[in-house]
């Protein structure tokens, strides 16, 4: 289940962003100011590293703990980001006014939403093994 879940967010930030944001209305977008491009097209960069370290860490050396607090900061930094839109004129809705939805709710807000709480509860809920709880030390 914690392979599952850190797994679910880091195909979120490193793979689904990338593959919304590299077009025409990101990346390819000519409204947008070559230094703003290049501060997106570094995030991106940034991010899918930080996934492909978060994917060896998870399945190659079994350490949870560091995958998921990068994970939480990576989706915790776009709420965030979010939640701070109206203080630096930021905004989720393209130039024509539309925005990506789920069930009126942005889509970006619903996904690393529903990440960051999974993240959070791996975090802080004890695993049970064998009918044991996890010492505090061998948490995640």
């Amino acid at each position: 289940m914690k392979k599952t879940i850190i797994t679910f967010s880091i195909v979120l930030y490193a793979i689904v962003v990338p593959f919304l944001e590299i077009n025409d209305t990101h990346v390819f977008n000519p409204d947008w100011t070559p230094h703003a491009k290049i501060h997106e097209v570094w995030q991106l960069i940034t991010n899918s590293s930080i996934g492909i370290l978060c994917l060896w860490l998870v399945w190659v050396k079994k350490e949870f703990r560091m995958s998921t607090v990068l994970s939480m900061l990576v989706t915790g930094g776009f709420l965030l980001a979010y939640a701070l839109q109206n203080s630096y004129g930021g905004s989720m809705k393209y130039l024509d006014g539309s925005e990506k939805t789920i069930l009126g709710i942005n889509i970006g807000v619903v996904g690393f939403g529903l990440a960051f709480l999974l993240l959070i509860l791996l975090f802080y809920l004890k695993t049970p093994i064998n009918g044991k709880k996890l010492s505090e030390n061998n948490r995640l």
